[in-house]
């Protein structure tokens, strides 16, 4: 009984000095684990050592019931040669060996409970270092998480300070400025550079020809041009020019 006892306060001690320090839940319960197994190999030896007296105890009892009855057949040995004395001697030994088998027998019955119990504890301990590992991984998992939600809650705590998201936009309508001074400067350019007018004029004889300059065009390709409306010749005399061409033509012929 002593053995576990002095086991659960070793395991006690040890558990409550890496739970103050905490540093690495995992670390620590891998400690701890280690610390139990380590017991839990001295504790099966004590185990053992009772389980080691036990047997010796009851080869003991075994004994000494069979050198009683050994000295019982020397007894009637002593009997049947008629020599009563030594007959008397033999059984106040056999009476000896008689009262030890039954002390010995006592001690192996008190040091068998003792043993059980033992077993019972020791398996108990093993169970319970089974179960702490697989608590371990889940203990680890618990922290673990724990510690991913402190470090978000510190961080979102910083972010709560505006003055990061204030620079962004400041920085942003900087930007904007910039972009629409360079517009403009790219438009004064275009505008202010070389003759103005010159280029006004260039813009303007660039210009893609109107409807109706390109019907002059195609008239004239098929010799039916006609002088613009702005022309001194109005739009009658102008019909008769092919007219009187052709009675020029025609009287120069024979």
């Amino acid at each position: 009984m002593g053995i576990f006892s002095r086991l659960g306060t070793l395991i006690k001690s040890n558990l409550n000095d890496l739970i103050s320090k905490a540093e690495d839940p995992e670390k620590m319960l891998n400690q701890v684990l280690n610390d139990m197994k380590g017991q839990l190999v001295e504790a099966k030896k004590q185990v053992a050592v009772a389980i080691g007296d036990e047997k010796r105890l009851k080869k003991q009892w075994e004994d000494q019931g069979v050198q009683g009855k050994d000295w019982e057949r020397k007894a009637m040995l002593a009997v049947q040669a008629g020599d009563d004395e030594l007959a008397k001697e033999a059984l106040t030994r056999q009476k000896e060996h008689e009262d030890l088998s039954i002390q010995f027998e006592q001690q192996w019955h008190l040091q068998k409970q003792a043993v059980d119990k033992l077993k019972d504890q020791l398996r108990v301990l093993n169970n319970k270092i089974e179960e702490a590992k697989r608590k371990k991984n889940i203990l680890v998992a618990r922290a673990k998480r724990a510690e991913a939600q402190k470090t978000i809650q510190q961080t979102m705590a910083g972010l709560s300070d505006t003055s990061a998201f204030d620079t962004f936009d400041r920085m942003a309508e900087k930007v904007d400025a910039i972009e629409a001074e360079a517009e403009a400067g790219a438009e004064l350019s275009g505008e202010l550079s070389g003759d103005s007018l010159a280029e006004r004029f260039k813009r303007l004889e660039s210009a893609p020809a109107s409807a109706d300059a390109q019907l002059m065009a195609l008239k004239a390709k098929m010799g039916m041009a006609q002088l613009p409306a702005s022309s001194s010749v109005g739009p009658d005399k102008a019909k008769q020019l092919p007219a009187a061409s052709t009675k020029a033509s025609g009287e120069d012929k024979p």
